[in-house]
């Protein structure tokens, strides 16, 4: 018994298929290299702590306003770089996954990012 798989399209369908799948990987792996390359920057306690991170999650820098340094309240000013860290690499992979479904049109693709 045989079965026909309607619209197949035979083997030019295919390449094309083939070239679409590669033209992706390669504007996915532009896209990555671009995100790795980015700053993302947040602020915490009223503009008391900054913390940058790059697209790789890397801590490029932190700047403490000297307001922010009490030392009765050590605490406090751990909390603010903390929460700064936190929201700047949430920052990155919120725009890395953005970025990435645009080109994937939201195909889960583990690994890329």
């Amino acid at each position: 018994m045989k079965v026909r798989i309607p619209n197949s399209g035979g083997p030019s369908n295919m390449n094309q298929m083939l070239k679409q799948a590669q033209k992706m990987q390669a504007d996915m792996a532009a896209l990555q290299e671009d995100l790795e390359k980015r700053e993302y920057t947040a602020v915490s306690g009223g503009g008391m702590v900054e913390v940058t991170v790059d697209g790789t999650h890397l801590i490029k820098s932190i700047k403490i306003n000297p307001d922010a340094v009490d030392p009765e309240d050590i605490e406090m000013l751990e909390d603010f770089v903390t929460l700064a860290v936190n929201e700047a690499i949430s920052n990155a992979i919120k725009t890395s996954e953005e970025e990435m479904g645009a080109i994937t049109g939201g195909l889960n693709m583990p690994g890329m990012f």
